[in-house]
């Protein structure tokens, strides 16, 4: 059976299976469906980003619950982490978002959240997928509109200004702010500026094709740019779904994931906010910041890329602070996913309570040079069961030993072999990526 949930839900381009009307309708309806199964009651919110697409998307998951008898309530364009905040606030049974995050706006998704405001588990995706794979007849897309309810939007802002109790302190911090004309577009702006900050906010007017368009965490050289021009104190930039976040400090520097969980691992050891000394990453992170947390006490403790699994481990490892290189921070103490707007707040209150600006906050941060090569396939095998492949990484392994590390694995989002490799030395790693990268497309592109 083809699986039809990756990494982050399911993914697609807009139109096409599994994300044509017919099979959208079909995932509301099993949905409910399954919840019944579950004896709980089929009561679902649903969230969305700013494509073009997520209208019908949205219309056809409401037809489907509707018509298997479930209750469905719209929030409108929202953050994914609302859904997730709002799904347990709200004593929703589940909540969906329909998002493909980072990806240009051709490509659309589905992410399914439980009551708990976490993914669902892979038991119950393999359940829907079970249904959603057996043939449905084509369905008449419904006329009816689902109209949002303004109330969940006061109530998520209502959520963020409670983790950020130092409104009088905010005065005078410059923001600036790229919602990636995605989600935050119509939240991120209007909180800060309710907080008290200088906010200049940037890429924040969606026209359903705009999202993620040279903007946004994927591009954040233009909030760079910003920034020095404004002589703002810091810059954030968000994904098109806002769960992402990433940083541009004072002096135009670009921070990944690494940089915050650093920054946040310090200020909340010394805070004595920490559940325990383990910080949750993944096999993303640099080395560096791995060597750098065991200088201040903590271990990082490496994940499978996506953040249910960093969710998860996090749970193993009772800890509450984790994230990956690409800007997901889950801080399991006020969100139980990552949110990239509680994150900014999270970020913002160190620098207040330091007194010291972004620069400062992780100029301990040693960084390995790392690489990162994206090679198109055309198939997806068994790393093992290509000989070409585990030669060039075999070598490399061995040239970098305990001074580097190679991680090579599938997108679960896209069709591409994802490459990283870190070392101490520049040269050795370009040259050892660009083999690497070549047996991949000798053997599957």
């Amino acid at each position: 059976m083809n699986r039809l949930f990756g990494t982050d839900g399911i993914r697609a381009v807009a139109g096409k299976y599994p994300l044509d009307y017919s099979t959208v309708y079909q995932i509301g309806k099993n949905l409910t469906d399954l919840l019944k199964q579950e004896n709980l009651s089929p009561y679902i919110l649903i969230g969305r980003d700013t494509r073009s697409s997520g209208e019908w998307i949205q219309k056809a998951l409401f037809q489907g619950i509707r018509d298997s008898r479930g209750k469905a309530v719209c929030a409108g364009v929202i953050p994914t982490s609302a859904i997730a905040v709002l799904s347990k606030i709200r004593s929703f049974s589940s909540g969906i978002v329909i998002s493909a995050s980072h990806n240009p706006y051709e490509y659309n998704g589905i992410k399914i959240f439980s009551s708990e405001g976490i993914k669902i588990k892979d038991s119950f995706e393999r359940k829907l997928e079970s249904l959603i794979t057996k043939p449905g007849g084509k369905i008449i897309p419904d006329s009816s509109v689902p109209l949002p309810s303004k109330e969940l939007k006061t109530e998520y802002m209502k959520f963020l200004k409670s983790k950020f109790p130092y409104k009088s302190l905010s005065q005078g911090i410059k923001v600036a702010v790229d919602c990636a004309n995605g989600a935050s577009s119509n939240i991120a702006p209007d909180l800060f500026s309710n907080l008290g900050f200088n906010t200049l906010p940037i890429n924040h007017r969606p026209d359903g094709k705009n999202i993620n368009s040279n903007c946004g965490s994927l591009f954040p050289n233009t909030l760079a740019t910003k920034v020095l021009e404004a002589k703002a104190d810091l810059g954030v930039a968000f994904d098109g779904d806002s769960d992402r976040a990433i940083f541009v400090d004072e002096k135009g520097k670009v921070l990944n994931g690494d940089h915050t969980l650093f920054i946040l691992s310090n200020h909340m050891k010394e805070k004595g906010l920490l559940k325990s000394n383990k910080i949750i990453g993944t096999v993303m992170s640099n080395l560096g910041l791995e060597k750098t947390l065991k200088e201040i006490g903590l271990q990082l403790i490496r994940t499978d890329v996506g953040d249910r699994y960093v969710y998860e481990e996090m749970l193993k490892q009772n800890s509450n602070l984790g994230g990956e290189q690409s800007g997901h921070t889950i801080i399991l103490n006020d969100c139980p996913t990552g949110d990239g707007i509680l994150t900014s707040l999270k970020v913002i209150q160190a620098m207040i309570l330091k007194d010291r600006p972004l620069s400062d906050l992780h100029s301990g941060l040693y960084e390995y040079p790392q690489i990162q090569k994206n090679v198109k396939i055309s198939r997806k095998e068994d790393f093992g069961n290509c000989p070409e492949i585990m030669k060039a990484i075999q070598k490399a392994e061995h040239e970098l030993m305990e001074k580097g590390r190679v991680n090579v694995r599938y997108s679960g989002t896209e069709p591409v072999a994802r490459l990283m490799i870190e070392g101490e030395n520049k040269e050795q790693i370009e040259k050892l990526g660009q083999m690497i990268a070549e047996s991949i497309s000798k053997e599957l592109a």
